[in-house]
């Protein structure tokens, strides 16, 4: 199985030159470090940052640049500070064309839950809606499984929905998944050593196989 950081070297590999991005708190803050350096990109912050750099190393953090994980990163040449508002409007606006997030569930539909788990403390859903609503492309860094072994890429959400039908890929620890148009998770790599069998004993909503399945290539 992968590792957080492997998840996020794997999605890095989605990215696209020229596209704006925004990174979700947790896995996706990790892609950031990966993406490959020919390549163009501006990372957006809600919280009013255009233009993320890779995190500092001790000597160069400063406690008040901080992304929307309240996590310290650094600012690359060019870029822009600005309120919340600003920042919303380029959401809301359809200007951020990739939105990597983590996820709890993800139902076979491509509906997110991603922000609340009843009867725990949460701290509010900030940017996540915006997000899902708006931009272009969605792709989510998981866990296959929640920690007691049950399944989190399922049929239907049980959790409070974040977004209906937005997921168009996902990234485990176990696999490389396309949301098909019509529903279901077409299954297009696996991580290394695991088998189709394990994806499919631990996949609860429809997993459609096709062919071979090659391993995921993480360099």
């Amino acid at each position: 199985m992968l590792d957080k950081t492997q998840i996020a070297r794997r999605i890095a590999k989605e990215v696209k030159n020229g596209q704006y991005i925004n990174l979700g708190i947790g896995i996706p803050t990790l892609v950031a470090n990966y993406i490959p350096e020919e390549l163009e990109v501006v990372l957006q912050s809600e919280n009013g940052l255009l233009g993320i750099g890779p995190f500092p190393i001790e000597e160069k953090i400063d406690p008040d640049l901080i992304n929307a994980g309240k996590q310290t990163i650094t600012m690359v040449k060019g870029s822009a500070l600005f309120n919340s508002a600003e920042s919303f409007a380029m959401i809301r606006g359809g200007h951020v064309q990739l939105t990597i997030l983590g996820a709890m569930e993800v139902s076979e539909n491509g509906d997110i839950a991603n922000w609340k788990i009843p009867g725990k403390m949460v701290k509010g859903m900030g940017g996540a809606m915006d997000l899902v609503a708006s931009a272009e492309n969605i792709i989510v860094a998981m866990q296959h499984c929640s920690k007691d072994g049950q399944s989190k890429l399922l049929k239907e959400c049980s959790l409070p929905i974040t977004g209906i039908r937005c997921v168009k890929k996902i990234v485990t620890d176990l696999a490389v998944l396309d949301v098909l148009p019509e529903g279901g998770f077409k299954l297009l790599e696996r991580a290394p050593g695991v088998s189709v069998d394990e994806i499919r004993e631990k996949t609860e909503g429809r997993l459609v196989v096709e062919g071979d399945i090659p391993e995921m290539n993480l360099i």
